[in-house]
Order: C-alpha cells, then sequence, then structure tokens
C-alpha cells in the first residue's frame, strides 16, 4: 500500500496524532507502574525477604525485578501474535488492565513479617503478570506508532514509544523521590512505598485503557493482505534471523539503560557514598535528559541513518562503563556524580531514540509486532531484567565494586558486531 496519501489528508494527520497521542499516554503510564518497584528496591528487600543479610535480601529483589523481564518474550509471543493477527489495538487494550492488576496487588500484599515465606512468592507472581503484560505493549506500541507515522518521521514517532516509557519510569522516579525526600522514615518503610502501586492499579490503568479505547487501529495493518504478506517475506531473511539481529542489537541499549539508570541508584546508596534520596534525585534529572535525547536522536537518525547513532553510542559505552563505575565507586560529590548521570541518560538515549526504528523497518506488517516484541523480550529478559542481579552477584563473587563496568562492555561489544552487520533502512519505503 501506498502511505503518503494516507498522512496527506487531513483526517489522516488528525488521527495519526491521535494514535500517537494515545500510545504514548497509555505507555508512560504502564511504565511508571513497572518501573515504581525498581525505585524502591531497598525497601521492599526489607519487606518481603527473610531479615539478616541486606545483601542477599537486596539481590533476591533484583532476581524478582529480573523475573517479572523473564515473562516480557512470553508475553511477546502471545500479544505479539495477537497484533500481528488480530490488530494492534486490540492486543494494546489486553495489556494495560492486566498490568494494572499486578500493580495493584504489589500495593496489597502482605509482608514477610505477616505471611513469611508467602510473600516473595506472591511478589514473583505479581511481577510475573507485569512482565507478561509489558512483553506485549513494547513490540505492539513501536508498530502502532510506525505504522501510523508520516514516511520521514518514522524513527521520531516509534521513538515516543520509548520517550514515554522513560517518562513513565521518570514520574515513577520522581515519586520515589520526593516520597523519600518528604515522609518520615518508618512510615516510608511501613506503608508510604505502597502509594505508587495504589495509584498505578486503581487510577492509571483505568485511565491509560479509556484512551486506548478511543483510537483506530493502523492504516498498514488494516489494508495488508495474506497475500502481500507472502510476497513481503519470501525475499527477506529468515524470521528468526530478524529476530536474533533486534537481540543483538537492543543488547547493550537495555544493559545500559537498565544498570545506570534502574541500578545504579541503589548502587550509589549501598556501595558509594550518596543518601538514598539524593540518588534517587539524580536519577530522575538522567531520566529526564534520556527523554530528551530520545527525541532528539530521533530527528537526527530520520535524516543521518539508524546505523551511525548506534554505532557511535555503543563505542560510547565500551569506553566510558569502566571509568563511570569508578567515579560512581568513589565519588562523595553530588555535583559530579549528578553531571555523569546526565551523561548515561544521554547515551541510552540515543539507542532508545533510534533502536525501535531500526527494528520495526526490519520486518514486514505481518511479522511486526511478533518480531520486535521476541526480539527485544528476549534482550530485555536475557540481559536488561538481570542486569541488577549480575551486577551486585559480581560484586559479591569477585569482591569488586567496578565489576558492572565490565557487564555493561561485555554488552558493547556484542551489539557492536551485531550493529556492524546492519543494512540502512532509514530512507526505504516501510515494508
Amino acid at each position: 500500500m501506498s502511505a503518503v496519501p494516507l498522512h496527506a489528508d487531513r483526517e489522516a494527520i488528525n488521527m495519526a496524532k491521535k494514535a500517537a497521542f494515545s500510545t504514548v499516554v497509555g505507555n508512560a503510564l504502564e511504565w511508571f507502574d513497572f518501573a515504581s518497584y525498581a525505585f524502591f528496591a531497598t525497601i521492599i528487600s526489607r519487606q518481603f525477604f527473610p531479615p539478616g543479610d541486606p545483601a542477599s535480601a537486596l539481590i533476591g529483589t533484583f532476581a524478582v525485578f529480573g523475573i517479572g523481564l523473564v515473562a516480557r518474550p512470553l508475553g511477546a509471543v502471545l500479544f505479539g501474535r495477537l497484533g500481528d493477527v488480530k490488530g494492534r489495538k486490540l492486543a494494546l487494550l489486553i495489556a494495560m488492565p492486566m498490568m494494572g492488576f499486578g500493580t495493584l496487588m504489589i500495593g496489597l500484599l502482605p509482608t514477610y513479617a505477616t505471611i513469611g515465606i508467602a510473600a516473595p512468592i506472591l511478589l514473583v507472581i505479581c511481577r510475573l503478570l507485569q512482565g507478561f503484560s509489558a512483553g506485549g505493549e513494547v513490540g505492539n506500541a513501536i508498530a502502532f506508532l510506525i505504522e501510523w507515522s508520516p514516511p520521514r518521521k518514522r524513527a521520531l514517532y516509534s521513538s515516543l514509544q520509548q520517550a514515554s516509557a522513560v517518562g513513565g519510569t521518570l514520574i515513577g522516579s520522581l515519586i520515589a523521590a520526593s516520597l523519600s525526600s518528604t515522609m518520615n522514615h518508618d512510615l516510608l518503610q511501613n506503608w508510604g512505598w505502597r502509594i505508587p502501586f495504589l495509584v498505578g492499579g486503581l487510577v492509571i490503568a483505568p485511565l491509560g485503557f479509556y484512551l486506548r479505547s478511543k483510537v483506530e487501529e493502523t492504516p498498514y495493518f488494516a489494508d495488508d493482505l495474506p497475500s502481500e504478506a507472502k510476497a513481503s517475506t519470501s525475499a527477506e531473511q529468515p524470521a528468526w534471523i530478524l529476530c536474533a539481529k533486534t537481540v543483538g542489537i537492543s543488547t547493550v541499549w537495555v544493559v545500559s539503560f537498565y544498570v545506570f539508570l534502574i541500578y545504579v541508584p541503589a548502587y550509589l546508596s549501598v556501595h558509594g557514598h550518596i543518601h538514598n534520596a539524593n540518588a534517587l534525585w539524580i536519577n530522575t534529572a538522567g531520566l529526564l535528559v534520556m527523554v530528551i535525547s530520545i527525541v532528539l536522536s530521533a530527528i537526527i537518525s530520520d535524516v543521518v541513518g539508524r546505523k551511525p547513532l548506534l554505532l557511535f553510542s555503543s563505542v560510547c559505552v565500551l569506553l566510558f562503563s569502566y571509568p563511570l563505575f569508578i567515579l560512581f565507586a568513589n565519588s562523595t560529590s553530588v555535583f559530579t556524580v549528578s553531571l555523569a548521570i546526565l551523561v548515561c541518560g544521554g547515551l541510552a538515549g540515543i539507542f532508545a531514540g533510534t533502536c525501535p526504528a531500526a527494528m520495526a523497518e526490519m520486518f514486514p506488517t505481518r511479522l511486526r509486532t511478533t518480531g520486535v516484541s521476541i526480539g527485544f523480550g528476549l534482550s530485555t529478559a536475557i540481559f536488561g531484567g538481570f542486569a541488577s542481579l549480575i551486577s551486585e552477584t559480581l560484586i559479591k563473587v569477585t569482591g569488586s565494586q567496578l565489576s558492572p563496568g565490565f557487564f555493561v562492555m561485555c554488552t558493547a561489544i556484542i551489539s557492536l558486531a551485531v550493529i556492524s552487520t546492519l543494512k540502512e533502512t532509514a530512507h526505504e519505503p516501510l515494508k
């Protein structure tokens, strides 16, 4: 089909903007729910795991965080296939209340002191539900946005999925920082940490569902025919190779995000010399820079292409990861650490602004949500979801507080190897 007449029409342009707005807002709300867990990791570790060894409890908490992301590939398979067969809109409508229910349950769960070993077990179940929902969110949201986008703004539109996801994470970080700074310590430990989860389940999920129900299906999906899908896929690489490339190019992206902007706040307060509340405020600033970087990088990518930006940011991560952890472990300066986190947010934003379009452009319409969902879901589950657990375990095993830096560097090498083989797709028609 030809997308130009659709976007040349005023009504179609207005619908594209409406689709982008509803997807972005709903996605931000959903990821606020998902990320709130990480920002209260130190409190959750004390509430849901046996008392005694704080380090082991924190590892257990990060393990549960990772388990939530293990469910993402399963959700990616179900929701990705649903999005490719029944439509992106239906899949997005189902994912939102599922995330909301899992989030609400975390806010209501009894602690280890109340129900013993059942507490971490129920916590795992809630995280699995959240992760399953998140697995269907990414691919469908990216496909929904890129298929509504004008031809020369595909990176900008598709990057809004990540900009809104980080925006939701930013809101979660802001609320966590505000609660940590304003609430009495005992109140925060006892019930204050539950506030974001209750708000997410009772307010955010219903609002997101309502917004998504008001938008139409994408024109690419509506007009695509089975015969067209067969013709478009016959001359392409096998789907499993495309999924493997998606895993490869997104590895350094997810690890740099989950290490520098999800794990590091806990690292700074446990292994560094920065108070927890300050670490959360620093992280909030880093997430804000990342949102800005996502949009700017996407605009640049639509002009110069995907590959140059991905290569540049991967090399930067490879070179700077180890020096950054030297700084995180030893610096007592809030200002210096803040600058470092702002740099991390900028680099992570380059990946997040460029990778969604690069991944989506590799797949034809009838495989787009499945391929992106599975590839990105596997990358996140294997490398990103357990990034905090791997980092904390490396420190405990090696005794070196700098070991997470080597983990990030290894993932940069993997992605560089795959990115160097990519074909530039920025200025080609969407399949």
